[in-house]
C-alpha cells in the first residue's frame, strides 16, 4: 500500500477528531486526493492526560500543543489540527500556521440555567476558564467557581452528577458534536468570547513548502484574518493562560472590528474597549492593547506586567 500523502496529527477527544475530519475532507475536496492520502494520527497530550488542575498550574496552553510540535518537527505527521483558541500566543518558529477553516458560531453557552441572571443565588459554576470565570464573577458576584476539566461528555457528565449547577462550553464545540440543542447561548455582548474561540486551525512546518501550499487552498481568509488579529491582540497585551481576555473581531467594510476586555480574576475590575483595524497589520490590535492598558486601573494592568 502506497504511504499517506500527509499525515495529520490531532489530539484524540470527539471534538479534536471532528476537526480532523473536517480538515481532512477539505483538503480532500480541495485537491481531489483519494480517501487514503490523508491519514488521521492520534497524539495523546498532556492536556489530555492531567485533568485535575487548572491549566495555569501545569504548563498552560503548551499542554494541548507540545506533543504535536514535537510530532510535527520529527516529520511523525506534516500537519497539526488546532482549535485555535487553545494554542498559546507565543509559537515556536520551526511552525507555521498554514491555513484556518472557516468560523464557527463564536458564543459561549450556558448549561443548567436559561442566562446568567436565572442561576440560584449562589450557584455554583463550573469552568477552568479564567476569562469565563471572571466574566461570570463579574455579573454574578455571589456565584462560586468550580473547576471543571475534561471533554464536553466529561464536563456534561459532572453536571449531571451535581458537581456544579451550571457550566460553560463554547457552543462551536457543542454544534460540531450534534449537541446544537444543549444549553443556551449568551450574546457576545453577555459574554464576549475568547480570542480565536471557534476557528480551527492547521500548522505546519516552516519551510515545508509543499506542504504549506496543500493547506493553504483551504484556509478560508475572513476567518484567517479575525483570528491573527484576536492574536495580535493577546501578543500586544503578553497575555497568557491565566489571563481573562475576551476578544472578536468581525468584517466591517475592508477592514476588521476588534472588540476586547480585560478583567481581574475575580470580575471587579474591567476595562473594554474597540477598534477598527486593518486586515493582516499587528498594528492595529497593538494600539488597542495600549489603549486598554492605560485605561486599565494598576491591579489589572499588573496582570500583564505593566
Amino acid at each position: 500500500m502506497a504511504s499517506p500523502l500527509l499525515r495529520l496529527g490531532t489530539r484524540g477527544s470527539p471534538l479534536a477528531l471532528w476537526q480532523a475530519h473536517m480538515v481532512a475532507d477539505r483538503l480532500r475536496a480541495a485537491h481531489g486526493l483519494a480517501p487514503d492520502a490523508v491519514e488521521i494520527v492520534v497524539i495523546r497530550t498532556t492536556g489530555d492526560r492531567v485533568q485535575d488542575r487548572a491549566l495555569a498550574e501545569v504548563g498552560g496552553k503548551a499542554l494541548w500543543t507540545k506533543e504535536l510540535d514535537r510530532a510535527l518537527e520529527t516529520r511523525a505527521i506534516d500537519l497539526a489540527v488546532h482549535s485555535m483558541k487553545d494554542v498559546e500566543t507565543h509559537r515556536p518558529a520551526a511552525i507555521a500556521l498554514a491555513a484556518v477553516a472557516p468560523r464557527a458560531d463564536v458564543r459561549d453557552r450556558l448549561i443548567g440555567a436559561a442566562g446568567l441572571a436565572a442561576l440560584p443565588a449562589n450557584a455554583r459554576v463550573g469552568t477552568s476558564s479564567p476569562r469565563r470565570a471572571a466574566q461570570v464573577r463579574r455579573a454574578r458576584p455571589d456565584v462560586a467557581i468550580v473547576l471543571f476539566r475534561g471533554n464536553v461528555d466529561t464536563r456534561l457528565a459532572k453536571l449531571a452528577a451535581g458537581e456544579a449547577d451550571a457550566t460553560l462550553l463554547a457552543a462551536a464545540g457543542l454544534d460540531r458534536l450534534g449537541r446544537a440543542d444543549v444549553g443556551t447561548s449568551l450574546t457576545v455582548d453577555e459574554m464576549l468570547p475568547a480570542p480565536a474561540q471557534g476557528a480551527v486551525g492547521v500548522e505546519v512546518r516552516a519551510g515545508d513548502a509543499p506542504t504549506e501550499a496543500l493547506v493553504a487552498a483551504i484556509d478560508h481568509a475572513p476567518t484567517s484574518a479575525a483570528v491573527r488579529a484576536e492574536r495580535a491582540l493577546l501578543a500586544a497585551l503578553g497575555a497568557d493562560c491565566r489571563s481573562p481576555v475576551a476578544a472578536l473581531a468581525e468584517p466591517e467594510g475592508g477592514a476588521l472590528r476588534l472588540r476586547a476586555e480585560l478583567l481581574s480574576e475575580d470580575g471587579r475590575l474591567h476595562v473594554a474597549g474597540e477598534a477598527v483595524v486593518a486586515a493582516g497589520d499587528p498594528a492595529g490590535p497593538a494600539a488597542l492593547a495600549d489603549r486598554l492598558l492605560a485605561a486599565a486601573p494598576p491591579p489589572l494592568r499588573r496582570l500583564f506586567g505593566r
